[in-house]
């Protein structure tokens, strides 16, 4: 097979895997936004739970003490999710706020929706704790709102409890953000076009680091984004997926040793495929460049710098593997298609 063919067979793969992963996404996940939204008031005040936003202005945490029950009450009055004394989280399944916070701008209502029915409860957590999107917490329109900017309030919304049989009202205020400073974008793709430039200069060995080095870079970021938002918010799997793969396969070919076989005649390839994940990590990551806002516990000029880097870095990177793929196997040693 030629090495033409074997690079379509592996990107091919690599599409395919791409455009699986997010799809295991249990819910809409925590994205990019301009909007902060903050609780400003829980009234009356009350122990034995804590209430924040997550994500911006994504998803209401909750988190319970033992020994205090708690009921989030739904946009129709109707018993929505319940915390439990023993840590144990209830979602109400004919609950029509379950189906509409399955998105963040709502979904659609199946007819087994029904705020005048019995509540059916299924366990959702048993650690007294669960996000969850809630359409009075953010503005619920893709489009900014009319007639306002940066530094103006957006919303305002009251989220309901039942602590202990208490009536809790727990206010929310989301506000537009101010944009981020460029310049750690610009930083980033100023280092990466240099990155980049260096890869297809050396055209041998030295590009399996260059791949490695920009493979942990994301890896890092990646794997910090994904663990910073809770399981249930659906956080993007190829977040790290995608550079950890990378770095495996780039690892393999800077580690393998053997003269003989068809690992060693088609690292190129391996390679190849190493740099188009890093690719895919950048051009997924781009939209997270400009919002004030992206659902990572990193710093978030550090994130967009390295994101730059990375998606610069891994196209020259990619340009410089197809360029001395007919003349020259990238390890230094004679291609052979």
């Amino acid at each position: 097979m030629s090495m033409r063919r074997w690079s379509l067979a592996w990107i091919l793969a690599l599409l395919w895997l791409i455009g699986g992963i997010p799809g295991v996404a249990v819910a809409d996940p925590p994205g990019p936004t301009d909007y902060l939204s903050e609780v400003v008031e829980v009234e009356p005040f009350v122990g034995g739970f804590e209430v924040e936003i997550i994500g911006g202005d994504s998803f209401v945490l909750l988190r319970v003490n033992g020994g205090t029950n708690v009921e989030v009450v739904g946009y129709q009055g109707e018993p929505y999710l319940r915390f439990l004394k023993d840590g144990t989280v209830e979602e109400n399944s004919v609950s029509p706020s379950k189906y509409l916070n399955e998105e963040r701008y709502g979904g659609d209502l199946p007819a087994a929706a029904d705020a005048s029915a019995a509540p059916v409860w299924r366990v959702v957590a048993d650690d007294g704790s669960y996000a969850w999107h809630d359409h009075r917490t953010h503005w619920m329109n893709p489009q900014p709102p009319p007639g306002l900017g940066p530094g103006d309030q957006v919303a305002e919304g009251v989220v309901p409890l039942l602590v202990d049989g208490v009536e809790v009202d727990v206010t929310v205020k989301s506000v537009w953000q101010r944009p981020p400073s460029p310049v750690p974008v610009a930083f980033g793709l100023t280092t990466g076009t240099a990155v980049a430039y260096a890869a297809f200069t050396w055209r041998r060995k030295q590009v399996v680091w260059v791949v490695l080095i920009l493979a942990a870079a994301a890896t890092v970021m990646g794997t910090t984004a994904y663990l910073s938002v809770p399981s249930e918010t659906g956080p993007i799997w190829s977040l790290w997926v995608l550079p950890v793969t990378s770095l495996l396969f780039a690892g393999a070919v800077a580690l393998g040793r053997s003269r003989e076989g068809l690992f060693y005649r088609r690292r190129s390839v391996l390679l190849l495929v190493a740099a188009f994940e890093l690719v895919a990590w950048g051009v997924l990551h781009w939209g997270w460049l400009w919002p004030a806002i992206i659902p990572t516990a990193a710093p978030f000029w550090l994130d967009r710098f390295v994101a730059a880097v990375v998606l610069a870095g891994s196209v020259g990177s990619a340009a410089a593997i197809v360029a001395a793929a007919d003349r020259t196997d990238l390890v230094g040693n004679t291609a052979d298609g």
